[in-house]
């Protein structure tokens, strides 16, 4: 594989459709421009739909908007559905969105906002899209973790939503485990399918509004620090599209930037924590985002098919 993959190595996307959460800005902006400027039709799944009409305008090809609010599990049954009534196809979903050391606040559900937004909302968006997913040959779901998820990282069953105490760098680093944890038990269900697949990828340390809740005494060396060390939004987008559209890239997958550390560089395959690989935790932590969520993938791992479907009884074991 190329060291120095770039956005010249996309393939032409015409006749793909793609939706990008988050994509108002930052990594979400740069990857939604450019999966547009090679042809795909995108969706812009965005909190702000005014924003999301700017960012639109800015790009070049078939860009449209959905208003999206991961914090509600509403607005994303209400997004899926409208999603489904306009699209017979659905090629990409690229789970970007994200929220980072927030203060302690709550989802309009009652979930952690970083656990709610980063994992629930996306594992929530993803069930009630993927019946448009699977008939098509090369679709991907594509999961925007960190090297955060190697921070502290646990899956606090015994506290999701972080109530008995509470710390921002924390439950970010449970939030963005969770999204890893999601991709690789999501890819063993489609594993029989053989169509549709799932991948992460992380965009090392970019220069984007993501990091504007760090806690005074992160706040001020990443300042320091960001001039250095960081890159720019368009190159730590490089890894969620390799993931998402190089040929060679098989379900499973870890992109991240290829420079020391994985802070910054050309995208490559990466390996994520020893933590993220432990399977019956992958699996738990799946039954509990149904659970949450009343969003159900009733078929097993070793079905030829995967299902969808939804209920209206989120929270049961919050």
């Amino acid at each position: 594989m190329s060291e120095k993959w770039t956005t010249a190595n996309i393939p032409d996307q015409h006749g793909r459709v793609a939706v990008v959460t988050g994509a108002n800005t930052g990594l979400g902006y740069e990857t939604a421009k450019a999966l547009a400027e090679r042809g795909a039709s995108v969706i812009l799944a965005v909190r702000n739909v005014e924003k999301g009409e700017q960012a639109a305008a800015r790009m070049t090809g078939d860009v449209t908007v959905q208003a999206l609010d991961l914090t509600s599990l509403d607005s994303v049954r209400s997004a899926a559905a409208a999603l489904r009534s306009r699209l017979d196809r659905l090629d990409l979903l690229i789970n970007n969105a994200g929220v980072m050391y927030t203060p302690k606040q709550n989802t309009r559900d009652g979930f952690e906002l970083q656990f709610g937004t980063n994992h629930l909302g996306h594992f929530a968006l993803t069930g009630l899209l993927l019946d448009l997913m699977l008939p098509v040959p090369g679709s991907r779901v594509v999961t925007v973790s960190s090297t955060g998820h190697r921070i502290r990282a646990d899956i606090h069953f015994d506290d999701l939503q972080w109530e008995k105490s509470y710390s921002r760098v924390g439950a970010y680093g449970q939030s963005k485990l969770a999204n890893l944890m999601f991709t690789y038990e999501l890819q063993r269900r489609l594993a029989t399918h053989g169509t549709t697949v799932a991948l992460a990828a992380h965009p090392g340390v970019s220069s984007t509004e993501l990091a504007r809740n760090a806690p005074a005494a992160l706040r001020l060396p990443l300042t320091w620090l960001a001039p250095v060390i960081a890159q720019d939004a368009a190159m730590g987008a490089l890894p969620t599209l390799r993931a998402a559209t190089d040929p060679a890239a098989l379900g499973g997958q870890y992109y991240g930037p290829g420079g020391r550390y994985e802070v910054k560089g050309h995208p490559r395959l990466v390996i994520s924590s020893p933590e993220s690989l432990e399977v019956a935790v992958q699996q738990r932590l799946w039954a509990a985002s149904e659970d949450l969520t009343g969003v159900r993938f009733p078929a097993s791992p070793e079905q030829g098919h995967l299902r969808t479907m939804s209920t209206t009884t989120p929270g049961a074991s919050r």
